[in-house]
Parts: C-alpha cells; structure tokens; sequence
C-alpha cells in the first residue's frame, strides 16, 4: 500500500469521503465495467517507422471473462472493448478493470499529452476514436469507481517529479477514484491472470483491498515462485 505524495494521500482521502457521502445519500446503485483482450489498435513506437497492431493478450481475456463470473458482469472483450463504448459506461462504474496493453511513453512521441502526464491504455477503435485512452483523455473523466484495476504492463510507471509519479495512476486517482491497483514493469500474460483472479476472489472475504492483493501475491508465489510473476502490482490509495 503506497501513496506516492502527500499531495495524493490528501486527494484519495478526499475522493473517499465525497463517495460515501454521495452513496449514503442514496445514489443509484453502480454497474462494474471489466474489460479484456480488446480488438487492439495500431500506433508507431518509433520515429520513422510504420504503424503496427499491438499484440493480443488470449491471457487477459480469459481473466476478464473469470472476473466477469465472479461479479455477475459481462465482460467487454474484443471487438465490444471500443474505446467509445468505455468512455460512455465508465463514469457510473463501481469497480473497474482493463486487462490490455499499458503504454508508459506514449503521448511523448506522438505529442498527444498535455501537463507533462504521459501513459495509454489500448481499447478497440472505431471510426470516432483511435482506441487508445490516454492519460490526457482521463484527467476529463469524471469516475465514481471505489477501484481501478490496471492489469496491464508499466501503468504504475510514468514520469518521476518531485511530486512523485505522475502517469496513468496519478490520472486516475485525479479523475475521482480513491483506490487503484497498477504494475511497475511489463508482467506477463498467464501469471497476471491468475494473480488478478486470485485478488478477487480473496476480495469476497477480506474488505482490505491491500491485503487482499497481499494474500494473492502469496498464494500465487506458491506455484510461481519467480517475482517476475506475482510482485509487478502494488495498491495505491485508500485500503478500505
């Protein structure tokens, strides 16, 4: 359990408060959105070089449809992942999940941020959007999620300011939700998704969220030992 700054240990706290607030007033009740193995997009990575598609993730989508039938909740997974129909459920979501690429540096390349916050998560494009969410792009968002669950490579990574990082989580947490799981390096795909399944189900009987991914981590570790495929995600936010 983490907070980069002070300053963001003062806004998740906030962002707690205004949602229990809001809900005890008796605001509608939330959908979860999960989302897995999106129809992926094609970018350049590099200067001079042509567009390519980023790979499928068959891992990831099998963990969203396994996250699915524990919270009783369709999964959006491949051509359903558009970056427009996520942009249009994901404010009235209460637990949210994208199992997809996380792209640390991208907006630096391709001048697409603005404030300095780089980052991208890949969704399915369409004719509106490019299928790539960036941080830019979340700083509008307005959420109302208790918890977002980046299960994706680099999304607790970003740019080291005095202020801490400031990425994909920091954008998040800005765009209203208090609580937010990511990694620090590129994870794999069949590891991360049993660990994800894992966090949930240890979720269901410990309302700690930081000990629950805790436990998951030492659950998983039993089969595979090596860090690379249990220790990448950290929690940053408010446990409870």
């Amino acid at each position: 359990l983490t907070a980069p700054s002070i300053q963001v240990l003062e806004l998740t706290h906030a962002k707690k408060a205004e949602m229990q607030q809001s809900r005890g007033a008796g605001e509608k009740s939330f959908q979860n959105l999960i989302v897995g193995n999106p129809t992926m997009p094609s970018l350049t990575l590099k200067i001079g070089e042509p567009p390519e598609q980023l790979s499928p993730l068959p891992g990831a989508q099998q963990e969203a449809i396994e996250i699915g039938k524990l919270f009783n909740t369709q999964p959006l997974i491949g051509s359903q992942a558009k970056e427009a129909t996520i942009k249009s459920q994901i404010s009235q979501a209460n637990i949210i999940h994208f199992a997809t690429h996380g792209l640390l540096d991208y907006g630096e390349l391709q001048g697409k941020y603005r404030a300095g916050v780089p980052g991208a998560l890949a969704f399915t494009p369409d004719e509106k959007e490019d299928g790539l969410l960036t941080s830019d792009e979340i700083l509008d968002l307005k959420l109302k999620a208790s918890l977002v669950v980046l299960s994706a490579c680099d999304t607790g990574r970003g740019k080291l300011t005095g202020d801490g990082v400031v990425g994909l989580s920091r954008a998040f947490i800005t765009a209203g939700t208090p609580s937010i799981v990511v990694s620090l390096w590129a994870v794999p795909d069949a590891p991360t998704s049993d660990l994800m399944k894992e966090f949930y189900q240890q979720m269901r009987t410990n309302p700690n969220k930081a000990q629950a991914l805790r436990q998951a981590m030492l659950t998983i570790m039993k089969t595979r030992p090596h860090p690379k495929d249990w220790a990448a995600f950290t929690f940053i936010g408010e446990a409870f």
